[in-house]
């Protein structure tokens, strides 16, 4: 007596083969009518394959349970349907399954679709085959639900052929989740010896990944677009840090603050997908996307005579300090980065290397700074800070913050003025001033692009051009 006739299969070689011992004769054949094996076997494996389509025919021992242990193996192992997934007709009508429905794309690679419950918008998978061990491996492609129905096969596919392509070239099959791709960013810049971006990027790693376990969590190769939609509109809603830590903010986020956030984890997934450990960058490459124009134009311009009574306000160390962010229009941090043996003495030139322009640039002072810069380098270890605190360390953005704020409220300026603001107004006191200096004059000397000092400083040229222009008047 025949029983368990099954048509269209497709068996998967699992472990649980092994494990199984069920006895009983069976017959499995392929499509060719030609291609028949029959046998009698443990069901450990030895004979088990993947085929697009095999019709089985068991004949089992006397014992109805075992007949019954039949039928639940082959409903709860991964055993599906030759079935279409690629159009939403043929997707709606199958019926839910713990296991994906398969499509071959490849020899030893399936599509795979899978939905837990009929409203479901289910998820979708790629299927390999291990060349060493021979064992099946499963990677997921997430939902695609930011994509309309009938786009999501072709999306899909894509992005499996994209993973077969990438594992072809040596790619990584390692899952890792979201909270460890950020760790292995803060990993790679300690490795690289950027130990202030490795501090900067785990203090906020901290605070907005792994401080949400579920996200952190979360397998990167499942992260959705869904999932960064919500943790983006999360951490905009999230009050800005006040400087003072103990004190409980109520100030809105600011655009360009949720962009540094982005950016940085951002990097850490485009690493993560770099190494091997993504197929795409579908999920983060629209949501983490930057705020245009968030930073807006720095309107907090200190004069000179603003800028010397700040600097007289100061404490002596600090004054130092904001000296130099006068005479140069460097960022704060470039200039609290300066050695002893930044400057040249014997041709009046400092070296500016610790910034955010690529690669050391050079500066050759003036006469009366370069004095400046000769005494204040004078009797110093060429690795000493040249504008240290009164302890001799190097000042930071921590250890200027509170004593700058009082030196601004003594010195009757405005609270919104910044040690930034001392770039700015240095830059616009090129661009505008006596001087005059032409807009890549300008980008060199503060290391940074013309398209930048443009896009903050453009108006002021408009304004100057509007001068020239009227000097034409007959």
């Amino acid at each position: 007596m025949r029983w368990g006739i099954k048509k269209g299969l497709a068996i998967s070689r699992k472990s649980l083969f092994r494990n199984q011992n069920f006895g009983g004769q069976y017959k499995f054949r392929t499509c060719d009518p030609c291609s028949v094996n029959e046998g009698i076997d443990d069901f450990n494996g030895r004979l088990w394959t993947s085929f697009r389509s095999v019709a089985i025919e068991y004949r089992p021992p006397i014992s109805k349970t075992v007949s019954e242990r039949f039928t639940h193996f082959l409903h709860t192992n991964e055993i599906s349907m030759a079935t279409k997934i690629d159009t939403v007709t043929a997707r709606e009508k199958l019926k839910p399954n713990a296991n994906p429905y398969w499509h071959r794309i490849a020899k030893g690679a399936h599509l795979g679709y899978r939905k837990l419950t009929a409203a479901s918008a289910g998820s979708w998978y790629i299927r390999t085959t291990d060349e060493n061990t021979g064992a099946y491996v499963r990677r997921s492609l997430g939902d695609l639900s930011d994509l309309p129905n009938h786009q999501r096969f072709d999306a899909a596919l894509k992005a499996a052929q994209d993973s077969l392509t990438h594992l072809n070239n040596g790619g990584n099959n390692e899952a890792i989740t979201v909270g460890q791709a950020c760790d292995r960013l803060v990993n790679w810049y300690r490795n690289a010896n950027r130990e202030k971006a490795a501090v900067d990027a785990e203090g906020r790693f901290k605070r907005w990944v792994h401080s949400n376990k579920r996200f952190a969590d979360t397998p990167l190769l499942k992260l959705t677009s869904g999932m960064l939609e919500d943790w983006r509109t999360k951490l905009a809603k999230t009050p800005a840090m006040h400087q003072n830590k103990s004190v409980v903010s109520e100030k809105p986020r600011a655009a360009s603050s949720l962009n540094r956030e982005m950016a940085v984890l951002k990097t850490a997934l485009n690493l993560a997908l770099e190494d091997g450990y993504a197929t795409s960058n579908h999920a983060w490459s629209s949501k983490l996307k930057p705020i245009k124009d968030a930073t807006g134009r720095r309107d907090c311009y200190l004069d000179i005579a603003q800028r010397r009574s700040l600097i007289e306000h100061a404490p002596p160390d600090l004054a130092t300090l904001l000296r130099v962010m006068s005479l140069l229009p460097l960022r704060p941090g470039a200039v609290a980065a300066l050695t002893a043996s930044s400057f040249d003495n014997r041709l009046g030139v400092i070296v500016v290397g610790k910034d955010k322009a690529s690669g050391d640039r050079r500066i050759t002072l003036p006469a009366s700074t370069a004095a400046f810069f000769a005494k204040l380098s004078q009797d110093k270890p060429p690795s000493a800070p040249l504008c240290a605190r009164a302890n001799g360390t190097a000042w930071n953005k921590d250890s200027w913050k509170y004593p700058f704020k009082d030196a601004v409220i003594a010195a009757n300026l405005p609270r919104s003025a910044t040690a930034y603001a001392l770039r700015h107004s240095t830059i616009t006191d090129l661009l505008t001033g006596e001087a005059k200096l032409d807009t890549m004059t300008v980008a060199v000397l503060s290391g940074t692009s013309i398209s930048m000092i443009e896009k903050h400083y453009g108006h002021l040229l408009h304004d100057r051009a509007a001068k020239g222009l009227a000097s034409l008047a007959l």
